[in-house]
């Protein structure tokens, strides 16, 4: 994807803490909360939007609602022929919908693009919930008749590195510590006012169940309503935008790097793949190396920041070495010498991640890209890493089946 230079100019997230159902409220409302406040908080011209795109995973499970993209033209008389498409990779569907808006805007066709991840997932019970899940893997082979398949896949992804190179659950208790800590500075994080520390989140009783295999409650990303909008625009918008706004172009964060690589849905045969390699998941890790080249940068050492995609803690476990941060197999020296939490050397997941912000599977994508922006910009709030003006993303749809990340920058 070659071209002139896509910049995102801000947005707006729900509060990832609502239940939308016990509100009465359809799935609509909370894309039309997020498109109004996205509206107000960048002061964009809804007659400048060229075109509306929609990451969503299952709006028709959980809502029993397709077709999302039509519902955005209702938001503005002047909507009403803009072209709007949903687009699904399941937990990355909005970061395929930013992958998308990207090249369109590359090509010359579109000039703005509002970009909405979006997922309403408190309709139904957890049971219910953990059977949909599953369809973001190979349904019939690894999720039909298994209660929670999904903590039970990324459960086996920590069980492959302690079979390759050890590993202490310790280590991915802290994880979740760091993630429920940082969400406590993030007034839209779901797990704010939650109550969490080491003890707890090491300790397997009555609160801290086993979910599956090595994966506890305290392991898991949560079970979210949300909705995130933001915009992404040409070089030529931008400059506009930036004129009228009284700002410079350079203080508008734009995508300096992106990679997006697809491994076999079955996650059986991801490991069978990586057998001989040094990393467990080699094409997540291609994924990596193609964003941070495509941006110019020798390494994760020139990020200032990562938003990472913690499902299970066991995914930001392979997160650290896969970016660079550690030798593969080593993570835990990162966890241990404090060089991801806030203040270290290469904070990951200042918002709180999945695990504690939140994870409305569709609209993580899109969230990851909005948090970005914030820290380059400086409007972060209480979880502003101070100086950053790289930040690196990861997004995950399955069990690192496809891999979108992103580094957005000034």
């Amino acid at each position: 994807m070659k071209g002139e230079q896509v910049y995102i100019l801000g947005g707006y997230q729900t509060d990832f803490a609502r239940n939308w159902s016990r509100e009465n409220k359809h799935i609509v409302a909370m894309m039309r909360e997020a498109y109004q406040g996205s509206i107000e908080a960048t002061e964009i011209e809804p007659g400048d939007i060229d075109a509306a795109f929609i990451g969503n995973f299952a709006g028709e499970l959980y809502c029993m609602q397709g077709h999302l993209g039509a519902f955005f033209v209702d938001f503005d008389r002047r909507f009403v022929g803009l072209p709007t498409c949903r687009f699904e990779a399941a937990c990355a569907a909005s970061a395929v919908a930013a992958l998308s808006a990207m090249a369109y805007i590359q090509a010359g066709i579109y000039d703005l693009v509002c970009l909405i991840g979006i997922e309403q997932m408190k309709t139904v019970d957890a049971v219910k919930g953990g059977e949909f899940l599953g369809t973001a893997a190979w349904y019939e082979k690894e999720a039909a008749g298994i209660e929670f398949s999904f903590p039970k896949l990324f459960g086996k992804l920590g069980d492959e590195y302690d079979k390759r190179y050890g590993l202490d659950d310790k280590y991915l208790a802290r994880i979740a510590v760091i993630n429920y800590d940082n969400a406590k500075n993030n007034p839209n994080a779901q797990t704010r006012n939650w109550f969490m520390n080491f003890e707890h989140a090491s300790t397997v009783g009555k609160y801290n169940t086993i979910i599956g295999g090595r994966i506890k409650v305290t392991d898991c990303s949560q079970i979210t309503d949300g909705a995130v909008c933001l915009y992404l625009a040409s070089e030529e918008f931008a400059a506009k935008y930036a004129k009228r706004r009284q700002l410079k172009l350079d203080q508008i964060p734009r995508v300096l790097g992106w990679g997006h690589r697809t491994a076999p849905i079955e996650f059986a045969k991801k490991i069978a793949d990586s057998a001989k390699d040094e990393y467990v998941l080699p094409v997540t890790r291609q994924a990596i190396v193609d964003t941070l080249s495509r941006a110019g940068l020798a390494d994760c050492w020139d990020l200032d920041v990562i938003e990472t995609h913690d499902c299970f803690t066991t995914s930001e476990y392979m997160a650290i070495d896969h970016f660079g941060l550690t030798k593969p197999g080593e993570s835990w020296k990162a966890i241990e010498q404090g060089v991801i939490e806030m203040g270290g050397k290469l904070p990951i997941n200042p918002s709180g991640g999945l695990i504690g912000c939140g994870h409305p599977v569709g609209g993580t994508g899109a969230r990851q890209l909005l948090d970005a922006y914030k820290q380059v910009t400086e409007t972060a709030g209480d979880y502003q890493i101070p100086g950053a003006k790289r930040v690196g993303t990861l997004n995950l749809g399955g069990t690192a089946t496809t891999n979108v990340c992103f580094i957005v920058g000034r």
